[in-house]
């Protein structure tokens, strides 16, 4: 049994439909903490457990006789080490052997912020004594395809990384290699660095934009503070958009490219092609 922790996000919704390709319903659990949320998947024969990640309790409940976790990790940067450590703790006491973790490519050596807790979190499960796999996922595609209608309205595509390479690959590579994963045979500590086949720099993403358009779109590269503050204007909280310009700042130095083809590799296929992704973003 197959316990996807996160279940009713953007990407565990997505490894719980891959999964349900490889094996029968009953051996899936979708644990979440809104059970209502994922409904449809119980009426599909998946297993609803409840479990919060801040409710050390519940996820013991949620893991009862499970083979394996993966540990999607949490969306509340900054609270994410105390919840990832609840989870791995209460894997331990109800004796799950196997543990999963979606980390950041090359979390290890990542200039990144937001590497430090994947940091944390690996270190941890790498004392918990609990056989384990790390899939380090790179950048989603998507992240950059949510900027493509300011970039049609302005011509511009707006950023701080500067000629870094981004090896980015869809939510759904990601979600489609976690669940194949599941389902293979590992060596514990097993760390599979995840990427998309072909890397791009934001001027060729912005070119992409405009060539799909019919219309010019350039690349702007702005010092990180303004970029900050710019996206802080669009709305976004200012922690967030710090957060944004930073991992800018870390692509302009590689930090979202990698050629191990890993990704590839475990989908047994070609990652989805970026330019077919901001052209279907473009046509609506």
């Amino acid at each position: 049994m197959i316990v996807v922790t996160g279940a009713s996000g953007q990407l565990g919704r997505l490894v719980v439909e891959f999964l349900l390709q490889r094996l029968p319903a009953e051996q899936i659990v979708a644990a979440v903490r809104s059970p209502q949320k994922v409904a449809d998947l119980a009426a599909r024969g998946v297993q609803v457990r409840q479990a919060d990640y801040t409710d050390p309790a519940s996820l013991r409940r949620a893991f009862a006789g499970a083979s394996k976790v993966l540990l999607i990790s949490g969306n509340e940067v900054g609270q994410r080490v105390s919840q990832h450590a609840a989870v791995i703790d209460a894997a331990k006491a109800v004796g799950v052997p196997w543990l999963f973790y979606t980390s950041l490519l090359h979390a290890d050596t990542s200039p990144l912020a937001l590497a430090e807790e994947h940091r944390q979190t690996e270190r941890l499960i790498r004392d918990s004594g609990l056989e384990y796999v790390l899939l380090r996922n790179g950048w989603y595609t998507e992240n950059y395809l949510a900027s493509v209608p300011a970039a049609l309205t302005h011509q511009a595509l707006l950023g701080s990384a500067g000629d870094g390479r981004i090896a980015s690959a869809a939510r759904a590579d990601y979600a489609e290699a976690a669940a194949i994963a599941l389902t293979q045979p590992h060596a514990s500590g097993t760390v599979f660095e995840l990427a998309g086949d072909e890397a791009y720099t934001l001027a060729e993403f912005a070119a992409v934009i405009g060539e799909a358009a019919g219309q010019p779109v350039v690349y702007r590269d702005l010092p990180p503070a303004e970029f900050a503050a710019v996206l802080e204007q669009a709305g976004l909280p200012a922690g967030f958009a710090q957060l944004l310009a930073d991992s800018d700042v870390g692509a302009s130095q590689d930090a979202l490219f990698d050629e191990t083809g890993d990704l590839r590799r475990l989908l047994g296929h070609a990652t989805t092609p970026w330019r077919d992704m901001v052209r279907a973003t473009v046509s609506g």
